[in-house]
């Protein structure tokens, strides 16, 4: 059995599209922190914000895409 063959698509689109979230909202909360204009509050909020909208987005994205790839097309 190949290992492509093992790998569950549903699992590796959801670490794709998890990822992707996180460094979405690393990054929100990064350049707020460098910005300084905010408290902590708001930036970590904010940042849970950008993640769940993120996610939200990319997922009838990234799903499909990764199935596709997996079956060869």
């Amino acid at each position: 059995m190949s290992a492509k063959a093992v790998r569950n698509p549903s699992a590796v689109a959801a670490a794709v599209y998890l990822g992707v979230s996180f460094l979405a909202a690393a990054a929100f909360a990064v350049l707020a922190t460098l910005k300084g204009e905010t408290s902590w509050p708001s930036r970590v909020i904010g940042a849970a914000w950008v993640f769940l909208l993120t996610t939200i987005v990319l997922m009838p994205v990234v799903i499909p895409w990764v199935r596709n790839r997996a079956e060869g097309r």
